[in-house]
């Protein structure tokens, strides 16, 4: 049997090789993490080239693969080609992915639900989410060890079938977690996100967007149901999206960098 020394988390990161975006995740890291180094892993998604990476946090930490398409099966490929390589660490008892700029769940968009799926997917129980996920070691194991739930999203979750826009990456892990273990997981996010515009994608912060009045109603903001950790009352997320990197120095700045 596998035993950890100390317990970690896996940090998993879709990743441009770009020195902006690396910018970016490094103030999120220093932010957080400042302080703890040992008590996480970084892992990071990225092409066949070679990255450059200003944070020492990055250095050596690619995995490299094919370019991954938004919208496609790739995208959920890449979640799970990254969660193999953090689970051969022991330590790592929890994984975060995230990205260089940042779920939303509910039982939103089963317009895009195929009746091909049945009987292992109903339509009752497809969900849809988005790819920034937390979850535990246990549920990243049943995740890799997954392929009847992954074939029926591989084969029939894509743009353009049955003449709907399925999206596999935001609909694969919560309606697979909605059916194996409903009683097992948040049903929260832990991203904050301004769906405001009602567009495809979520308001993107520019630099004059960002003050410290934003910040303090991010962390401030509860979600449906209270936010408890360990019993107490905590502000719902952890993160936030999306950012352009023009508001890099702002955010050094109201987060005295």
């Amino acid at each position: 049997m596998l035993r950890w020394k100390q317990k970690k988390a896996g940090l998993l990161f879709y990743m441009p090789p770009d020195i902006v975006s690396a910018q970016l995740i490094f103030v999120v890291l220093s932010y957080f993490f400042k302080g703890h180094e040992g008590k996480f892993s970084v892992y990071v998604h990225a092409s066949k080239e070679q990255p450059v990476h200003v944070s020492r946090y990055f250095l050596n930490r690619e995995i490299h693969s094919d370019k991954v398409g938004w919208g496609k099966i790739s995208m959920v490929d890449a979640e799970r080609r990254l969660l193999a390589h953090a689970l051969k660490d022991p330590d790592n008892q929890q994984f975060v992915l995230l990205s260089e700029s940042f779920f939303d769940p509910g039982p939103h968009g089963n317009g895009r639900y195929s009746k091909h799926m049945l009987p292992v997917v109903e339509k009752k129980d497809f969900r849809k989410g988005a790819q920034w996920f937390s979850i535990r070691r246990q549920h990243a194991l049943v995740v890799m060890a997954d392929s009847l739930y992954y074939s029926r999203f591989r084969d029939y979750c894509k743009r353009g079938f049955d003449g709907k826009n399925c999206i596999a990456d935001e609909h694969y892990l919560p309606t697979f977690f909605h059916i194996i273990d409903p009683g097992g997981i948040a049903n929260w996010s832990v991203t904050h996100v301004d769906w405001s515009e009602r567009k495809w994608h979520p308001k993107s912060y520019r630099a004059r967007d960002v003050t410290y009045e934003l910040l303090k109603n991010i962390t401030r903001e509860e979600q449906v149901q209270a936010c408890l950790w360990n019993g107490v009352r905590r502000p719902c997320y952890l993160f936030a999206r999306k950012f352009y990197p023009e508001t890099l120095h702002k955010l050094m700045k109201l987060l005295n960098f």
